[in-house]
């Protein structure tokens, strides 16, 4: 049930189905020059979709802003701070709550450290203010990366190399312009730089090369099934 399309007579009657929803964060950032800015936000509403289909679930309209930091110099980086994304996810929650759901499940596109960190302490927050919700926060490239070892050939790919582009080869193929150079960027240990295009100039990590929209599809397919699992967990309180 995606909530942005839902009538409120059709949202109310979906609370009689579910009181679950995930909620898909995402970003507005670079991902090489063969890949669209809104990469991390189709990723992360595509396998919410997918997983509404399989079993009964809201589903929230996506949050296309993130915080990026590695990515901040690149061109078409539009990044949001920590506090804002915290407010956003804790706002979120609270009015959907005020409505009646009571299982949240954050799933990100986007897997910088610092927007994870902030949406993780958000949920902390979120379940010591309310002892009557569950609350999960998880990369979608986490579950990428760990599902499909047999399927991704590039060690350490995570940002528009094999795995994004292949998703993106799956699901938006239109949006693929071309292919890019494999690069592993390497920044001093450390250190904060200021000009991060120095050390990271084709905003790539991993190779683009080895994608496929065959391998997109077996990775999303991986993924959301390791969604609704993640959700079956949630509703049955197992982790409280």
């Amino acid at each position: 049930m995606l909530i942005e399309e839902m009538t409120m007579t059709e949202f109310e009657a979906g609370l009689s189905r579910t009181r679950s929803v995930l909620i898909p964060f995402g970003s507005v950032e670079e991902h090489g020059p063969h890949l669209p800015l809104s990469t991390d936000t189709i990723e992360a509403y595509e396998v919410c979709k997918k997983a509404a289909q399989q079993i009964p679930l809201f589903v929230a309209p996506p949050i296309p802003y993130g915080n990026c930091r590695s990515t901040a110099c690149h061109p078409g980086t539009v990044s949001i701070s920590t506090a804002t994304l915290k407010s956003l996810f804790r706002d979120i929650v609270r009015s959907l709550r005020g409505h009646g759901l009571r299982n949240f499940v954050a799933i990100s596109g986007h897997a910088g450290g610092a927007h994870c960190m902030a949406l993780q302490e958000a949920g902390e927050e979120l379940i010591a203010e309310f002892a009557d919700i569950r609350l999960a926060v998880v990369t979608e490239l986490d579950l990428a990366r760990k599902e499909g070892q047999g399927v991704i050939e590039t060690v350490g790919d995570s940002h528009a190399g094999e795995i994004e582009t292949s998703r993106i080869l799956h699901s938006h193929p239109h949006l693929v312009q071309g292919s890019a150079p494999a690069e592993f960027p390497a920044f001093p240990a450390g250190i904060l730089v200021r000009d991060k295009r120095r050390y990271w100039p084709g905003g790539v990590w991993g190779d683009p090369g080895k994608a496929s929209a065959e391998k997109g599809a077996r990775l999303e397919e991986l993924v959301v099934r390791k969604l609704v699992e993640l959700v079956r967990l949630v509703e049955g309180g197992g982790h409280d």
